[in-house]
């Protein structure tokens, strides 16, 4: 695209800069118009970003870089993997990418080929250890059946019911960690419609659609760092961190921030925030966006739980036989999938166990999981290195949720991954609000 005139350059202000905020600031910034980006915290990337901690062996003194949370994206995030090329990541060497695998310690759970939809799920079902004939029959014609819906259901169906009747093995080791890993919430609270999407876009969407793309750089480096880098290289340094707005106010048709005077305002922050800064700007007489903050404010959120854990004395060599393994979760046995560090970033020995829909108490958290590795992994000389517990990680995406509108008043716009669409709190999503807010403001 052309870059507009002098006369038709924008003023825009971006409201957080986790996913949603910078990609709706390069979108900003690549059609030519002036951009200033603020962020509470003092690093990029919101709820996917790179955490330092104190290294706990013995003579170490360099932190290690972690992740607030164990992130994966998938083949189909076509608009994450354009953002990354547009700020110079490339996914080929920031990403590990494999065939879809929901697999188990014990060699259970699915591992799709690589090949074309839909022979490599027909394939990777009919090749499936410990499903019987009758279980890897029942899901093929379920399958089946949604695709002849057009991946469609009533809007209030959860995942439970689109799923009622399927076997109780394929609910725990397929239908179960997909929804909890896609949607953060059980498959009994879980929107069907929005499930059905997700499967749709992964599994039926072109080849390759559904691999995992398993992040080999941190999540700041991934994206968020990147893009910073890339407003820079084209001229546009005001990324402010540690910058928390205060007021949001309306003067005709320019918004001020804190004072300052902007054409144009997205909101990338968390949702209580969002519903913060609208109500600042809102007069008594604002009903629509009285009514939007109240719509965002009854959202619910769950947290996720990623406990960092390390063999003492582990040798430089891979734990896992996936770098991405499937666990049985109960209870007291919480986490859903382990993620080997050594494999993606060369974290010798470290472990990553990701607890989804997490409500329980960290103190016992790190106990359980370090059972569950010993019981589940034969792993049992474990260190505890960092348990991370991020508590509104995504919105509860339970069935016939009304989520609140990007548009919220002329010039102001909210882009985070709970506003109205189809995904679930995914990067993808969040990307994808960003650069569809940038494309409305400044058309």
């Amino acid at each position: 695209m052309s870059n507009p005139s002098s006369s038709a350059v924008k003023r825009i202000a971006v409201i957080g800069a986790g996913w949603a905020g910078m990609a709706a600031a390069v979108g900003v910034a690549e059609v030519g118009h002036q951009v200033s980006v603020f962020e509470a915290a003092r690093t990029l990337g919101g709820r996917a970003r790179a955490v330092q901690v104190d290294d706990v062996s013995a003579g170490s003194s360099k932190p290690l870089v972690l992740d607030n949370g164990q992130h994966i994206l998938i083949g189909a995030y076509a608009e994450c993997l354009r953002l990354m090329r547009k700020v110079g990541v490339d996914p080929d060497k920031a990403l590990l990418r494999t065939p879809l695998t929901l697999v188990f310690p014990d060699g259970g759970g699915l591992q799709l080929p690589d090949a074309a939809p839909p022979f490599d799920a027909l394939l990777g079902i009919a090749r499936t250890r410990g499903w019987s004939v009758q279980e890897k029959f029942a899901l093929l014609m379920r399958a089946a059946k949604w695709r002849l819906q057009g991946f469609q259901c009533s809007a209030s169906a959860s995942v439970a019911d689109i799923c009622a009747g399927l076997p109780t093995r394929l609910m725990d080791e397929f239908i179960d960690p997909l929804c909890v890993s896609a949607l953060n919430t059980l498959a009994v609270d879980s929107s069907g419609q929005v499930f059905l999407r997700v499967l749709r876009d992964s599994l039926f969407s072109g080849r390759g659609g559904s691999n995992l793309l398993l992040p080999r750089l941190d999540l700041g480096a991934l994206f968020p760092q990147a893009a910073s880098n890339w407003l820079v290289a084209r001229g546009s340094d005001n990324v402010q961190l540690g910058r928390r707005v205060q007021s949001l106010q309306r003067e005709g048709s320019t918004w001020m921030v804190d004072g300052a005077a902007f054409d144009a305002v997205l909101l990338a922050t968390p949702s209580a925030e969002a519903a913060r800064l609208v109500l600042s700007a809102a007069t008594p007489h604002d009903q629509a966006m009285h009514d939007w903050a109240a719509c965002t404010q009854a959202l619910q959120f769950g947290a996720i739980a990623t406990v960092y854990l390390r063999v003492r004395g582990g040798d430089n060599k891979a734990l896992l036989a996936h770098p991405m393994t499937a666990l049985r979760s109960s209870a007291t046995r919480p986490a859903q999938f382990v993620f080997d560090r050594f494999t993606l970033y060369g974290d010798s020995g470290v472990l990553a166990f990701v607890v989804s829909a997490f409500n329980g108490e960290r103190e016992a958290l790190v106990q359980q999981v370090t059972q569950q590795a010993a019981e589940q992994l034969g792993l049992h000389d474990l260190e505890h290195l960092q348990t991370l517990v991020e508590k509104r990680a995504t919105f509860a995406c339970t069935p016939g949720l009304k989520r609140p509108a990007m548009q919220i008043a002329p010039g102001l716009l909210a882009c985070g991954d709970y506003v109205a669409g189809p995904y679930p709190a995914t990067l993808e999503g969040a990307v994808l609000n960003g650069s569809a807010a940038a494309a409305l403001i400044t058309n």
